[in-house]
This record gives C-alpha cells, structure tokens and sequence, in this order.
C-alpha cells in the first residue's frame, strides 16, 4: 500500500460516522437507505461518507437491479493493521524498558528506606 493510500485510510477511519458503516457492512451488503439509518445525519450525508470510503478502498459501490449496495473490502484495512503491527514490537519494548527502571526506582527507594522487599 502506497503512502497516499495508507493515508486515505486512516483519514477514512478518523470519522466515527464512517467507522459505524464499515462495522455495519462488515454483517453484509447494504443500501444507503439502509446505512444512514442509526444516524442522525441526512442520506446525502452518508453518500459523502460512502465516497470517501470508496476512495480509500475500504468500500465497493456495486448496482444490483435498482439497488446501489455496498461492500466492505477487507483488503486496505488488513494493509494497515500490518502497518501498524510493525510498532507493536517497538511499544512493547519500550514499554519493557519502562517497567524494569520503575522496578530499579522502587528498589533503589526502598533500599534507601531500609525496607527492601
């Protein structure tokens, strides 16, 4: 996944409006009837949100007879969980480093104390 596309998602992502959507196509297809119903916002609203999504790749727009649905594409998501997933290591490293100088602080304080554990 390319730096602009990376970037189109997690701009998608950033709205909770349209993460609601993705969470509601991950149980299937819909119409945009259908989609803009738990919200408070008009359809033309939800149009928008539909087309970002469409543009950063998470959605697919499709005619079925009368009907216009969309899909989830799992793909670009995927994409930036294993993006993410690359600094999960470098967090849990640090955050190991973090834990053994508080360990080394609370030893110190409680030598300094006279109350080693």
């Amino acid at each position: 996944m390319g730096s602009d596309q990376l970037d189109a998602v997690f701009s998608a992502l950033a709205d909770p409006t349209r993460r609601a959507i993705l969470a509601r196509l991950s149980q299937g297809d819909a119409g945009v009837m259908e989609l803009a119903e738990p919200f408070v916002i008009s359809q033309p609203a939800v149009s928008k949100h539909l087309k970002v999504l469409e543009g950063a790749g998470l959605i697919r727009r499709e005619r079925r007879g009368q009907a216009r649905l969309s899909r989830l594409e799992p793909g670009p998501l995927g994409e930036a969980a294993a993006w993410m997933e690359r600094y999960r290591a470098f967090w849990e490293a640090s955050f190991d480093r973090l834990d053994a100088l508080l360990d080394e602080l609370r030893q110190a304080d409680a030598e300094s104390k006279g109350t080693i554990p």
